[in-house]
């Protein structure tokens, strides 16, 4: 594990159109998949770094984690089961600078790197980007019938402290059916 450490604002302008490698392995439970990193994770290289992001207290709050995990420990989540990925590479300033063409051949590299990871549950965390980079215009949070690659889909709000429509503890009841489900096997909403 690296130190944490807060980039530049040179670092976070050199950081556009960066990449974060995935945490994954095959046969996880779940594949995180944000929709594309930040500046602030590019910068660092590391999953929802930025401070004010929520996905690392859900998966705490959800009981995926037996403590609160900094992004700098992102690799230890293999240990449980679980990886991250994304679904569009490139780091932006916010997501909506990805196109919808971007989002659809986003979708179709993810389609083709689940069977090859086999992930028992795919973990979307933006249904916006779920919806326009599978076709899925009336998707909602949760469950879903579809699936990618052989896995089971789970559509989840993006835990970006700028999501407005989603609090705190309302993420972690999200995040907590997909502990559910994940433990049980199921895809149930």
């Amino acid at each position: 594990m690296t130190s944490p450490w807060k980039p530049t604002k040179e670092q976070l302008q050199q950081a556009i159109g960066k990449t974060v490698p995935d945490v994954i392995a095959p046969n996880l439970k779940v594949l995180f998949c944000g929709i594309n990193p930040g500046l602030y994770t590019a910068a660092v290289g590391h999953h929802f770094a930025r401070p004010g992001n929520r996905f690392w207290p859900a998966l705490y709050e959800a009981g995926f984690t037996g403590r609160l995990f900094s992004p700098f420990e992102e690799r230890e989540l293999l240990q449980g089961g679980y990886g991250i990925t994304n679904v569009v590479d490139r780091a932006t300033t916010s997501a909506d600078q990805l196109t919808h063409d971007e989002l659809v051949v986003g979708g179709e590299k993810l389609a083709a790197k689940v069977p090859r990871f086999k992930p028992r549950i795919l973990a979307v965390l933006g249904l916006s980007a779920y919806r326009s980079a599978f076709s899925q215009p009336r998707a909602g949070v949760g469950g879903q019938q579809e699936t990618v690659g052989g896995a089971k889909v789970w559509v989840l709000p993006n835990p970006s402290g700028l999501n407005a429509h989603y609090q705190p503890k309302d993420l972690a009841v999200l995040f907590r059916k997909l502990k559910f489900a994940a433990d049980r096997g199921e895809n149930s909403r």
